[in-house]
């Protein structure tokens, strides 16, 4: 699994919440969370952010750049 898909679930089950829940909080489609779950690629930036601001966090675009400059 991806580390998004890893951090996503792992912490909706530290709060003891479903999928169905954490959706409904997130306030995103059930699909949304079972995606980011299930580590598909396809995905909205702007959905995925819904879904980590529940945690303090979000991401962003990583140009080649930074990508080199980081690693």
């Amino acid at each position: 699994m991806s580390l998004l898909s890893d951090f996503v679930k792992t912490r909706r089950k530290q709060l003891g919440i479903s999928q169905e829940e954490f959706a409904e909080k997130a306030g995103v489609a059930l699909t949304v969370i079972r995606k980011i779950e299930q580590g598909k690629e396809n995905l909205s930036l702007s959905k995925v952010n819904q879904v980590l601001q529940m945690f303090g966090h979000v991401l962003g675009p990583i140009n080649e750049n930074d990508a080199k400059r980081n690693s």
